[in-house]
């Protein structure tokens, strides 16, 4: 018991030496104004704020998002194919990648995958 404070002790004393010596130590410049304004995607906060906008970006972002988040839920789908009861597991799967392929087929036939039209 008592190592087990002593080496707590000595773990909270290291953390507060390391994060005072970050605070000591490092470069704030608070004369910079670049970084004290806001960045809103590549766009000067101060300017005129109706610039034209390309929705085709905005769509392919959207569609970046969408995958991105399919792909963590495939994530799971592979992980549990030991553990799972098969025919579940592959009604689900399978399932799940026709969802997918019939939502690719939509975007790729309104052209959304083109980037320059």
């Amino acid at each position: 018991m008592k190592t087990m404070v002593i080496s707590m002790m000595l773990i909270f004393l290291i953390t507060m030496i390391i994060t005072s010596m970050i605070m000591i130590f490092s470069k704030k410049s608070i004369t910079d104004m670049q970084k004290s304004t806001p960045f809103e995607c590549g766009f000067n906060p101060m300017s005129y704020n109706r610039l034209p906008f390309s929705i085709h970006f905005f769509m392919i972002a959207v569609i970046f998002l969408i995958f991105d988040i399919e792909i963590i839920l495939i994530m799971p789908i592979v992980l549990t194919y030991k553990t799972a009861m098969l025919m579940n597991w592959l009604l689900t799967s399978i399932m799940f990648t026709i969802i997918l392929l019939l939502g690719l087929l939509h975007e790729w036939n309104y052209g959304m995958l083109n980037w320059t039209k």
